[in-house]
């Protein structure tokens, strides 16, 4: 039986992005809902695929979870040593944007342009 480290990922979900340093990304993504779980072995392909094929990007990878009332956890995985380590999790509730008002979004910016200060 082949290795499945070693199998051919033909297509998966990935971004590029760039931060605000001016580090560049990859970041596939593994998404999972109902009964689904999210595979390890997947997880690997797409980190092995992603630094394989962007070998100057930094590979980022991201499972999601679609959980009940709305809510998608969001983990960040890296492989070290051949195993996937855990990087962080978190929660977020779907609302359709029709329930998101412009007083809403003003709070977020402002938020987000505080927590930007806090880290300079």
């Amino acid at each position: 039986m082949d290795d499945p480290r070693n199998a051919l990922v033909k297509d998966f979900v990935r971004i590029v992005g760039v931060d605000r340093n001016g580090c560049q990304y990859v970041i596939p993504v593994q998404a999972k809902g109902g009964n689904d779980q999210l595979s390890i072995v997947q997880t690997q392909q797409d980190i092995r695929c992603c630094c394989e094929k962007f070998k100057d990007l930094v590979c980022r990878s991201i499972s999601t979870q679609f959980m009940a009332d709305d809510l998608i956890a969001v983990f960040e995985l890296t492989v070290e040593d051949d195993e996937i380590k855990f990087v962080g999790e978190k929660h977020y509730r779907l609302v359709p944007a029709s329930e998101i008002s412009e007083k809403d979004l003003r709070l977020y910016a402002q938020a987000r342009r505080t927590r930007r200060q806090d880290t300079v």
